[in-house]
């Protein structure tokens, strides 16, 4: 798999051991020949996942082998499309393995979906920036009635056809979380898990108002702290508990929750607020 980011061009494959020439980087390998970056990978389709796929590609950041959101992403889905004997095996296979290592604790994000599925209200859950959409299907397996949005239509594609895989019903809509494409007071609970952290100061005000608009019950935001933003992720602001006490005072809201639990929480009651624009 191969993919052109700019004047860098990226070659992904899969290999059960290093090539000549390659350079060993934790479970990869790669070298540069002229404006192509090759790396090769041993991922197939009992073991890739989202974990794994992560915290491989994040070493190669840390060694300043891949630089920038957009080179981390064509790598990333490179070495997804690459771990099978086809593209579509290597999704379905990338999306059990990954949602087996939420479920069981394996994965780093395990805490951050357990916590954030504890806190839902109601029977029906919208998934704001639901990316590859894990949490959304964790949702809808635990029986709620789900529905989950992202401004990247092939992430969305992926997440309806892993639903349809799972024989579960996630309304997955391209939308955007500043304007949302769902009515008001139509849905339970609104989750933005580790979303407002890619957006603009401007932008967090906006979202949480698009999120209290359509929440009947609670909106759930979590978000990391980080010493720094973390660029490949696409990470715009370093956030921390002081940043969610301000948003909860903006709102207006004594009874909103804040607490820390791997990164921070503020757990929003909509039912006692008006939607409305909030200061910045």
């Amino acid at each position: 798999m191969s993919s052109s980011t700019g004047a860098m061009r990226i070659r992904v494959r899969r290999s059960a051991c290093l090539p000549s020439g390659f350079q060993s980087c934790g479970a990869l390998g790669w070298r540069r020949a002229g404006n192509t970056l090759e790396v090769v990978h041993p991922f197939e389709h009992r073991t890739i996942s989202d974990a794994r796929m992560v915290e491989s590609l994040s070493r190669l950041v840390d060694t300043g082998v891949l630089t920038g959101q957009q080179q981390f992403e064509s790598a990333a889905v490179a070495m997804i499309e690459s771990s099978a004997s086809t593209v579509a095996r290597s999704w379905q296979a990338f999306y059990e393995n990954s949602i087996t290592e939420l479920r069981s604790g394996a994965a780093d994000f395990s805490p951050v979906h357990r916590r954030a599925r504890s806190l839902i209200a109601g029977h029906s859950v919208l998934e704001v920036g639901c990316c590859f959409g894990f949490f959304a299907l964790q949702c809808a397996d635990d029986g709620h009635r789900v529905a989950a949005c992202d401004i990247s239509a092939g992430a969305v594609a992926h997440l309806r056809t892993a639903a349809r895989h799972r024989g579960v019903d996630v309304d997955a809509v391209v939308g955007d979380a500043l304007a949302l494409p769902f009515e008001t007071n139509s849905v339970d609970t609104v989750t933005l898990i580790h979303l407002l952290e890619h957006l603009p100061a401007d932008g967090v005000a906006i979202a949480l108002d698009e999120a209290v608009r359509v929440a009947r019950q609670r909106v759930v935001v979590a978000v990391p702290f980080e010493e720094y933003p973390t660029e490949h992720f696409g990470h715009l602001q370093r956030l921390s508990t002081a940043d969610l006490h301000r948003w909860s005072g903006q709102i207006g809201m004594p009874r909103a929750e804040v607490f820390t639990d791997h990164g921070g929480w503020l757990v929003l009651p909509a039912d006692q607020m008006s939607p409305r624009l909030l200061a910045v």
